[in-house]
């Protein structure tokens, strides 16, 4: 047993001395939906000690949020949940209303997926956590507010007595999950539920807002109940984790005994789909040599893809100067050629890869598909070569008409472009749909009938369609599962070596990049700022921000992440 280990398992002992905060035993939820019910969970069990991190892990559908909801009482009206929850000794199961808004925030709290929608738009952030302060402390205006800004200092937020009057559309991503773990924190309390508190954040805002709940946890003495699928984030932050499947626990253990040795067949495939960064690199023929990503190319071919001196700007508003998202950007996408494109939110990713399809317009600059130079073409010269060319988008949920059947939602390019149609029509849509593993019979079915995995492959389907030499990827994986992911990611890497498009493949996952590219690009500030092979830029990157970028990316290995932390805090 490795020191690590040992120390980690002392500690548990003495959280176990200390006895549980919260006690959740043989609890089960149903929800009724109709006149039939549907089990959400079943006897479920688990503890949390004081100082503790517990992580709850799972798919989609495993039941982890269910479980969390019932803690505080907030299921929907159709939920019917038995069992106990108890919460220093009391059952929370049952209790009133007014007995629950009074625990909410004052003892427990939690921090919610998305923030974006958990926060009220038409309230400023510092007016939703001056009614948080005042709803649990008997504080004036002008005491909730001071002590508001200090929670929005606490929590890394740079010009807190600026930002407490912001609304959350005026914040980044990582500011709002920040200004949400203020309001959460603003009463001290004994418990903090994370609901994926860091899904679909950049690695270094990721690393952050877990560098932030650690030292909360170490200066409140708080536990925290973590609810996620990301195991770099587990294996960064948890003590203990609990294994959820189909709505039942199968496993439990100590955070290094469950990396080390999983004992349910469950965990260890849940592990084995993890992407973990640096762990290719070492098998990976492709990038045997620092030429192996372009090499074998035909010198001859036009590149996909070439971007010149591209800049995008966005108007001002009142009269402010133009807003530059873009600048002075350069970048070749070769044929059959896999570039990944990273870096934080802001830096320009997605508009640089919407440009590049002609959904963003460029102020100045030149972009060459497959040798024809677009940048200023008419809308109707244009759409003849947007054949040629295709997006993948980060949420399918919301790129796919819900009105449509998925299968004419893959029919509609080849409708319009008028390259099928009646029963050759029929027949490209069962064939697309049979490439990317979705049943022909589901032709009929509606978006909301799919799981999150599966309407990303109906978008992958409608993506090569028309067999486009250009594939565009905008953070296709971000939000899905581990083992969904991986699954996604072999279906791109199959379909890209056996259709030889070439791809832009835009992402904040150093070690999805790392799996599929032959070349990385890295923005920052609208700016590409290093360039080169995948081995050369995750192995020997030359510019700082690189590394720091490298280093905040967590992997699936406590005694690794807990290295690679020390050495990011020592960094300069």
């Amino acid at each position: 047993m490795t020191s690590t280990t040992q120390d980690t398992t002392a500690k548990s002992t003495a959280l176990g001395a200390a006895g549980p905060l919260l006690t959740i035993d043989d609890l089960s939820v149903e929800f009724a939906m109709g006149g039939s019910t549907a089990s959400a969970i079943r006897e479920v069990r688990l503890e949390v000690h004081p100082g503790e991190v517990v992580a709850v892990v799972g798919e989609s559908g495993s039941g982890k949020s269910v479980t969390s909801l019932s803690v505080l009482g907030l299921l929907a009206s159709n939920a019917r949940a038995n069992g106990s929850i108890r919460w220093r000794g009391r059952d929370l199961l049952g209790s009133k209303e007014s007995e629950l808004r009074s625990l909410r925030g004052e003892e427990i709290a939690m921090i919610f997926q998305e923030p974006m929608t958990a926060l009220n738009p038409v309230h400023t952030v510092g007016a939703q956590i001056i009614e948080t302060l005042r709803l649990h402390r008997p504080l004036s205006k002008a005491e909730a507010r001071k002590r508001a800004i200090e929670l929005l200092g606490m929590v890394g937020i740079p010009s807190p007595e600026t930002r407490v009057d912001h609304y959350p559309h005026q914040l980044s991503g990582g500011q709002r999950q920040r200004a949400m773990i203020a309001m959460a924190i603003s009463c001290e309390p004994k418990l903090l539920i994370a609901d994926e508190p860091t899904t679909a954040l950049d690695v270094t805002v990721q690393a952050e807002i877990l560098e932030l709940l650690r030292s909360l946890r170490e200066r409140l003495d708080m536990a925290i109940l973590l609810i996620t699928h990301d195991m770099g984030v587990v294996a960064d932050l948890a003590d203990r984790v609990v294994v959820m499947r189909n709505g039942e626990v199968v496993e439990e253990a100590e955070v290094h005994r469950l990396f080390e040795a999983p004992q349910h067949e469950y965990t260890q495939a849940l592990l084995a789909a993890v992407p973990h960064l640096g762990q290719t690199l070492q098998t990976n023929e492709r990038d045997a040599s620092p030429d192996a990503g372009t090499a074998s190319r035909d010198a001859a071919t036009e590149p996909a893809l070439v971007l010149e001196n591209i800049v995008v700007e966005y108007p001002g508003s009142r009269g402010k100067e133009p807003f530059r998202a873009i600048d002075d950007v350069s970048l070749t996408v070769a044929a059959g050629e896999v570039v990944g494109l990273v870096g934080e939110s802001g830096s320009g990713k997605s508009t640089l890869g919407n440009c590049a399809v002609g959904l963003v317009p460029a102020a100045s600059g030149r972009i060459l598909l497959h040798g024809t130079d677009v940048t200023a073409l008419s809308p109707a010269k244009f759409r003849p070569l947007r054949r040629d060319i295709a997006m993948v988008f980060q949420d399918p949920g919301s790129s796919l008409d819900p009105r449509r059947s998925i299968g004419d939602s893959i029919a509609e390019p080849m409708r319009v472009h008028r390259t099928a149609r009646g029963a050759e029509l029929d027949r490209r849509v069962g064939e697309l749909l049979d490439r990317v593993r979705i049943p022909a019979a589901w032709r009929n079915r509606y978006p909301h009938e799919l799981s999150g995995g599966q309407r990303q492959r109906i978008g992958i389907a409608r993506a090569l369609a028309l067999k486009p030499k250009l594939l565009v990827a905008d953070e296709p994986t971000s939000a899905l599962d581990v083992s969904v992911q991986a699954s996604v990611l072999d279906l791109i890497r199959e379909l890209q070596s056996e259709l030889r498009f070439s791809c832009l493949f835009i992402t904040h996952d150093l070690a999805v990049v790392e799996l599929l590219a032959d070349r990385i690009a890295v923005m920052r500030s609208g700016r590409l700022v290093e360039l080169g092979t995948t081995q050369e830029i995750l192995r020997a990157p030359e510019e700082e921000y690189t590394r720091r970028l490298i280093a905040s990316a967590p992997v699936p290995d406590p005694v690794e992440q807990r290295m690679r932390r020390e050495r990011l805090v020592l960094a300069p």
